[in-house]
């Protein structure tokens, strides 16, 4: 018997696909042989985030390069460089802020693709491979520095940077720490685990520090687990997961509303709310190379670049 009623079923629709002039068809890059041994990789998108005048910029991993996409969905290529980056955020001034598993946290400028470096060590020590992060409304980055961690080594890290230039370590047991959220008063951190196939609850305590971290969403199945995470206006979180080609989406409690399912593959790895209303789920499906879209009953959480040009109006 289950616990909840059955989430409902939201279709998909594929909203852009990376063109053929821009796949690396019969590429066997280096990130493809801890990540998908053995399989051409002719693009793997991830980190899907918008800027204020609605255009979409995604990461493609494997070969250092971030797309840009008009809103009716034309592909353009704004920067390459010799890394791995993965999660995304447009920040409050329209600079590109990227986790990325080689070079740590970096800034890219979407108008001309000059890369600087914001931070890559941590007390001499390189990290282990940056994931993912989210911007905190005071400009703090908070990121997942996950490598190859797992349930057999349970030692991925969250990190806090804030603005002062402090690096906090938030957690540092996780198996395989991936996409991550604040909730909307920015009192508790959720983090995917994806080894874990769990979403877990960290609350953020007011001297920095965190206390009785839980679990708040057990997962199951796939071939993957929870990756990108975002959060619905009314605190609902939403969870990506990797390799079952689904999106769960839960209310502020914790139960299941809906499952989006995807119309592609099943590499549903990350996703960001957009749209006129704010209420259209963007998802990158990276097995096929698409972004798919879902119209949601709520409206998404406002992007902290896009509450700050609200602000400053």
């Amino acid at each position: 018997m289950s616990l909840y009623p059955l989430p409902k079923d939201i279709p998909t629709e594929v909203f852009a696909r990376v063109p053929e002039k821009l796949r690396r068809v019969g590429g066997r890059p280096a990130w493809g042989g801890a990540n998908r041994p053995g399989h051409d990789i002719d693009c793997f998108l991830e980190g899907p985030t918008f800027d204020k005048s609605g255009n979409l910029y995604v990461v493609n991993i494997p070969y250092g390069e971030i797309f840009k996409i008009s809103p009716s969905g034309d592909f353009s290529i704004i920067a390459e460089y010799d890394g791995w980056p993965n999660g995304m955020k447009v920040d409050e001034k329209g600079y590109l802020i990227i986790a990325d598993y080689k070079k740590g946290i970096i800034k890219i400028n979407p108008d001309n693709g000059n890369l600087e470096t914001i931070i890559d060590h941590r007390w001499s020590e390189s990290f282990r491979g940056c994931n993912d992060l989210h911007l905190a409304s005071n400009g703090d980055i908070y990121f997942t520095d996950q490598g190859q961690t797992g349930m057999h080594d349970p030692t991925g890290r969250v990190y806090r940077y804030t603005v002062a230039g402090k690096l906090q370590l938030l957690v540092g047991n996780g198996p395989s720490p991936n996409g991550l959220v604040l909730s909307p008063d920015e009192s508790v951190l959720y983090v995917g685990m994806t080894r874990g196939n769990a979403a877990w609850r960290v609350p953020l305590l007011p001297d920095g520090s965190t206390s009785k971290v839980s679990i708040y969403i057990q997962l199951s199945g796939g071939h993957g687990g929870p990756d990108g995470l975002a959060m619905d206006a009314e605190g609902g979180l939403l969870i990506s997961h990797a390799g079952l080609g689904t999106v769960w989406h839960f209310d502020n409690l914790g139960q299941p509303q809906h499952r989006i399912r995807s119309c592609e593959g099943l590499m549903t790895t990350n996703i960001v709310f957009g749209g006129e209303n704010n209420s259209s789920l963007f998802i990158t499906e990276s097995q096929s190379g698409t972004i798919l879209r879902a119209e949601l009953p709520v409206q998404g959480q406002i992007m902290q670049s896009h509450k700050m040009i609200k602000n400053n109006k």
